[in-house]
């Protein structure tokens, strides 16, 4: 056998199959990713100090209130657009929001812990939802806490921004 029909021998016999498997295995895994956009249905951000956690939004009402600068509380109807909520699922996403623990910073209550913020963050989808309270106060894994951080910061400015294109 020829040097040549032995490299075809092996591209047929070891590379090619592996390369089928890898194609079926990740179009099965993305096929079933559990969050997807497409089946994107909520978003529901609430923050606050201490236990109330007046200041709330939901994206599938628009209902959205919150604490201004002069303590006084306001209501509006806020309605994030498609591009809005993408970027949101994808900083979520990108951010390991899926792998975040249900709480963060709530199992011991750290000295400051009622002076923190709060925030309370769900995306719904049509087959699952990720649920995670945040606590401003936890001195726990600093990769984690900057993560929720961030994510808390996007969506703020993205309702900010929202807010903004509402008044114009």
């Amino acid at each position: 056998m020829s040097l040549k029909a032995k490299k075809i021998f092996l591209a047929l016999s070891i590379i090619v199959p592996f390369v089928l498997y890898c194609v079926y295995y990740y179009s099965i895994m993305l096929k079933n990713a559990p969050y997807k956009f497409a089946e994107f249905d909520s978003i529901t951000f609430n923050y606050g100090l201490k236990d109330s956690l007046i200041n709330k939004y939901n994206s599938k009402t628009g209902d959205y209130q919150y604490v201004n600068s002069r303590d006084s509380l306001i209501k509006k109807h806020l309605r994030l657009t498609k591009d809005d909520l993408l970027i949101l699922h994808r900083k979520a996403a990108e951010l390991g929001f899926w792998d975040f623990p249900s709480k963060i910073g709530f199992d011991s209550m750290e000295i400051g812990f009622n002076k923190a913020p709060h925030y309370y963050i769900q995306f719904k989808y049509k087959r699952k939802a990720k649920t995670v309270m945040f606590d401003d106060a936890f001195n726990g894994d600093p990769k984690l806490k900057d993560a929720a951080e961030q994510l808390v910061k996007v969506l703020q400015a993205r309702l900010d921004e929202a807010d903004n294109r509402d008044k114009k």
